[in-house]
């Protein structure tokens, strides 16, 4: 059986459709390569008695892209071979096919993303069917590669630099109807018989196609890289892609140069600049981080590889939300965007209806995108259901408590509302740092009572932690985990202690932060390297968002808990400093106006002038190195994850991994907190934080995991 069936009508048609077997999606495999190549021969040979070709796939989608675990396991050794392989078995057969001399189609019948959109422009047409659902586009980027069969050559000869930087910078995904709105698109049909129909009405139409820039006096639109214009957009493109990679992430600017470099010669010598920079980044550690993290390790995670085995898959139809501030309003709205119906409860009606005013606006700003209509967003609205009175919550699928990190209180509105649950119903509290066993004991079932974290703001962020208490039941996670997934949010399983996993972690970056405040490090400095070390922001500004108050009352809260068992609580260096903030100069945060920064009502937001006259030390901070603020921000954060594997707070690697990017933002480029010592190397990594521990004090002190690992030669897995 073959990965590519070859059929030719009585019209001298000939029908190519993909089917790879024994997968769910084609992929640009080593069968399909050397399907593809002989079916170029068999084309080539043929084509006397070719009217024309269509390209389509047996499959749900059309072409899922490259073979991501081959890309994985090329090293810096095999670039030479590899470059070799990507020339001969994809880029020049691909050449091959837009020189046919034949009119080729692709009836795109499903998503094409990647290599599957870099096949689709490679024809001399592009028709799909008019679902929503597709997606088309080049989203290379955000595994740390590029289009490496022909993307970066292709797209800005058809739509000019300047609109297909955009396209392949950021790795958007176009809707069919945009595609067809922006050129790339020839026709939509809106059934598959009317796709391939509409082909051969094409090749019929169009008997002598060639490439637009196979044409004699072909210009690339919007004009080449010396045209006026364009070039003042790329005199500052480079620093522009710089303020917003950081220097972190050597993908974009390998697609920039490409695409810069590739317009401004003929297209076989753009290709051959494409594949070298495509080969560059494929033997980088940065594309192997990623693609093992956001690829791999994602997908292993989204098909229930922590979910309990054997316990029947479970939907909820409706949930009850305790809390409408703004966290317990988003997990409302992550509800009913989903179609489950919600109670939404406070104190008072109008607090509860204010938390219901939150979808209204998030929906608002979607129609006013032209992302939904009125009525869609009405039939959303009509799902919460915002009361004073917990007698609504009767019958629900599951209560989530999200109301003041309290423990008494958080035990209060527990033994009112479980009762308003269904006999087989689970209750999970949205606690981000009180021990669920802790909070359990409130509970008259603990069995059915469990953790769900949700981050802020609930709307924009995936990951959801599930929090499995000591009496949690293997039902009730399972339960969990399949909630998670039915509101389309990214869940990790851990186990209980205090703050979990990832408020653990969290807590270990703000107050590196602040520490260094503490030492005299100037704040700009400190937030700057947060940045340049990959984090999406600085420890400073977080603590603003969070609030400085609430990080106080959890910090009294834990210390309250742990002396109550017996525990002996030992200060942070922070601790002084975030309690200066609140106490004596009144700066709370960034919901009260005043924090580490100032928040003016017109313009943008600027740090404090009175830090760097109360805690900065000028000399300190221009003979500090650059390398280990960036280090201590990322090494803090990546010692107290591995802590949390020893302690068997983390399940695997890969909740770690995950955990780390999706709840804490850490570098994305490193693909994890636990990846990123993977390939910095165990032994540099114990030494560097030897180095660091001498430097600042025992919290850099390597765990025995790390130790007992790097002693071996092994790797976290």
């Amino acid at each position: 059986m073959t990965a590519i069936r070859y059929e030719k009508d009585q019209e001298n048609i000939v029908l190519l459709t993909m089917d790879m077997p024994g997968q769910s999606a084609n992929t640009m495999n080593a069968e399909f390569r050397k399907a593809f190549r002989d079916i170029l021969q068999r084309l080539q040979q043929d084509k006397d008695h070719i009217a024309g070709v269509i390209i389509t796939s047996a499959k749900k989608t059309f072409f899922a892209g490259g073979d991501l675990r081959e890309l994985i396991q090329v090293n810096k050794e095999h670039a030479q071979e590899f470059l070799d392989m990507l020339t001969t078995s994809i880029t020049q057969p691909l050449r091959q096919l837009e020189l046919l001399g034949r009119p080729v189609v692709a009836a795109i019948n499903g998503t094409a993303l990647g290599g599957g959109w870099e096949l689709a422009l490679a024809c001399h047409a592009r028709i799909a069917l008019a679902d929503e659902r597709i997606e088309l586009g080049l989203p290379e980027v955000t595994l740390g590669l590029l289009p490496g069969g022909g993307g970066v050559a292709r797209l800005p000869r058809y739509l000019g630099l300047e609109k297909a930087l955009p396209l392949l910078l950021e790795g958007k995904k176009l809707s069919p109807q945009k595609a067809l709105s922006m050129g790339l698109l020839h026709e939509l049909a809106e059934n598959q018989e009317g796709l391939i129909h509409a082909a051969r009405a094409w090749i019929k139409a169009n008997p002598s196609p060639q490439q637009p820039w196979d044409t004699k006096g072909y210009k690339i639109p919007g004009g080449s890289p010396s045209s006026p214009k364009v070039a003042q957009m790329l005199a500052i493109a480079p620093a522009m892609l710089k303020a917003k990679t950081k220097g972190c992430y050597p993908a974009p600017e390998a697609i920039l140069s490409a695409a810069v470099e590739g317009a401004q010669v003929d297209f076989d010598t753009a290709q051959k600049i494409e594949s070298r920079y495509f080969t560059y980044l494929t033997t980088s550690q940065v594309a192997k981080n990623m693609i093992g993290t956001f690829w791999f390790q994602l997908n292993d995670l989204k098909a229930g590889q922590s979910r309990p085995k054997d316990i029947p898959t479970h939907k909820m139809s409706k949930v009850g939300v305790l809390g409408a501030g703004m966290m317990g309003s988003g997990i409302a709205y992550a509800c009913a965007q989903r179609g489950l119906q919600v109670v939404l409860k406070d104190v008072e009606q109008a607090s509860a209806e204010k938390g219901k005013a939150y979808s209204d606006k998030i929906l608002g700003k979607k129609v006013s995108q032209g992302r939904m209509t009125e009525s869609q967003k009405q039939d959303v609205l009509d799902r919460i259901t915002p009361t004073a009175n917990i007698s609504l919550m009767e019958g629900c699928d599951l209560i989530i408590e999200a109301v003041f990190e309290n423990s008494e209180l958080k035990a209060k509105v527990t033994q009112e509302s479980e009762p308003m649950l269904r006999p087989e119903g689970v209750f999970a509290s949205n606690t981000s740092t009180i021990p669920i066993t802790q909070l359990a004991q409130a509970s008259s079932d603990p069995a059915k009572f469990i953790g769900l974290h949700f981050f802020s703001p609930v709307d924009k962020m995936q990951l959801v932690e599930i929090i499995v208490g000591e009496s949690t039941s293997q039902e009730s996670l399972a339960k969990a985990f399949d909630f998670v997934m039915q509101i389309g949010k990214v869940p990790i399983v851990v186990n209980d202690s205090r703050g979990f996993f990832t408020s653990r972690v969290f807590g270990t970056f703000v107050n590196e932060g602040v520490a260094m405040l503490a030492e005299g490090i100037h704040p700009a400095a400190i937030e700057n390297a947060a940045q340049l070390a990959g984090m999406p922001v600085g420890p400073l500004a977080l603590s603003d968002e969070v609030s400085l108050t609430l990080i106080t009352h959890i910090r009294d809260q834990s210390r309250k808990d742990v002396e109550a068992g017996g525990g002996k609580w030992s200060p942070h260096p922070a601790e002084q400093v975030i309690d200066a903030m609140v106490s004596e100069f009144e700066r709370k945060g960034k919901a009260a106006g005043a924090g580490f920064y100032e928040y003016p009502p017109q313009g943008a937001k600027h740090l404090w002038p009175q830090l760097v006259e109360k805690y900065t030390d000028m000399t300190k901070t221009q003979n500090t190195d650059l390398q280990e603020l960036k280090d201590r921000l990322l090494f803090i954060q990546s010692l107290e994850t591995m802590r949390c594997l020893e302690e068997n707070v983390l399940r695997s690697v890969k909740d770690a991994n995950i955990g780390s990017i999706f709840g804490l933002g850490f570098a994305p480029w490193t693909g994890g907190a636990i990846q990123y010592a993977n390939q910095y190397g165990l032994r540099q990594f114990v030494e560097r934080a030897n180095y660091l521990r001498e430097r600042h004090g025992e919290r850099f002190t390597p765990p025995a995991l790390l130790v007992s690992l790097a002693e071996k030669g092994a790797i976290f897995e």
